[in-house]
């Protein structure tokens, strides 16, 4: 019974890894297809040009694509150095989370501040 349920869990977990792979692989081409099409149409802010929908969308996709593919292989393989990969990376990206929140809660002023400053830039620009 309990080796019939870790089969189960075993194929479980390589599953929602692959649908999490194909979802970063869907990120990647959309991701690129933008900063194909568009250029830099969608560009976040003035003061930082190379921060744009495309490259974030990039970005993200590459980060889950790259999560996904240790998930799947690490299950399937049951490969312990695969899988404390996997784990890394995913308690790397809860940081990194935690600490952006941190920073937007700390520098929340500044953060309006600059936003409110892009915004009368770009509508002077379409005036």
């Amino acid at each position: 019974m309990a080796r019939g349920c870790l089969c189960c869990l075993k194929y479980t977990m390589f599953l929602f890894n692959l649908i999490f792979w194909l979802c970063g692989c869907g990120l990647l081409g959309v991701g690129i297809w933008l900063s194909v099409s568009q250029g830099n149409f969608a560009t976040f802010s003035p003061s930082f040009p190379s921060l744009s929908a495309a490259n974030l969308v990039i970005a993200i996709g590459t980060i889950v694509m790259v999560t996904g593919f240790l998930g799947c292989l690490g299950a399937i393989k049951e490969n312990k150095c695969l899988l404390l990969s996997f784990f890394i990376v995913l308690l790397i990206i809860l940081l990194a989370e935690l600490i952006l929140i941190i920073l937007f809660f700390v520098y929340m002023d500044k953060v309006n501040e600059n936003a409110k400053q892009d915004l009368k830039e770009g509508l002077l620009l379409y005036n």
